[in-house]
């Protein structure tokens, strides 16, 4: 059977919309684990994403500053063993990029949760994947990886990510289903890979007027299966 698990992956465009439908939008959700992009990296980044968590009725468990703005959080029902955060090397007059890894634990399976948030420059991206999918390969657990590639599937950081993963969307025969931008739908370029060993139950992008309020990103709602230890 295996033990379900709801994800949530989520572009929150720094918290510059309305952030009473962005918690409401999560909160709805009712997910085990967010997986945040464009989360708080600067001043009070601590305080900051605890603040976010509450509003979600979720608790921090990786990421902040030291991954750049990816931040996971999960409720009281994930146990999370280990987390740690990855930057990529820099590009002089870009923004510096990472990660965010947490190593968890939910009933009788373990999983490693990962999130990132890639360049918008087509040059720069391809490198910043590979980086991060050599994080994603890593993992001694089944791994499941939210993120903003800003490209489409024909590009070839997605290429690079979704290789030997399973792209969420296409399992669910959803991947007609735009995620940016929420004034103008016409790209899918967030998205969540699985490890092949988890089912994908359920692939939904949220557009409603409460998400469209929240952020400039849908939110990437996934219902997952996760295999057990035993």
């Amino acid at each position: 059977m295996g033990v379900p698990l709801r994800v949530v992956s989520y572009n929150i465009h720094s918290q510059r919309d309305d952030t009473a439908a962005l918690a409401a939008v999560v909160r709805a959700a009712k997910p085990d684990v967010v997986i945040v992009q464009e989360g708080p990296r600067r001043f009070r980044w601590r305080q900051k994403s605890a603040t976010l968590a509450e509003s979600f009725g979720l608790v921090m468990a990786a990421g902040g500053l030291p991954a750049l703005g990816n931040l996971l959080l999960t409720s009281l029902r994930v146990q999370v063993r280990g987390t740690r955060c990855q930057r990529f090397p820099l590009t002089p007059g870009r923004h510096l990029r990472g990660a965010a890894y947490a190593d968890c634990r939910v009933g009788d399976a373990e999983f490693t949760v990962a999130g990132s948030h890639l360049s918008t420059d087509p040059a720069e991206r391809p490198s910043q994947a590979a980086e991060f999918k050599r994080g994603l390969d890593a993992a001694t657990s089944p791994v499941l990886a939210g993120a903003d590639l800003n490209e489409g599937p024909d590009g070839p950081a997605w290429a690079t990510l979704s290789r030997g993963l399973t792209d969420a969307a296409v399992a669910a025969d959803r991947a007609e289903r735009l995620t940016y931008s929420c004034a103008d739908p016409r790209r899918r370029i967030d998205a969540l890979f699985v490890d092949p060993r988890i089912t994908v139950v359920d692939y939904d992008v949220v557009d409603t007027p409460q998400t469209r309020r929240a952020s400039d990103h849908f939110p990437v709602l996934v219902d997952l299966l996760l295999p057990t230890t035993g």
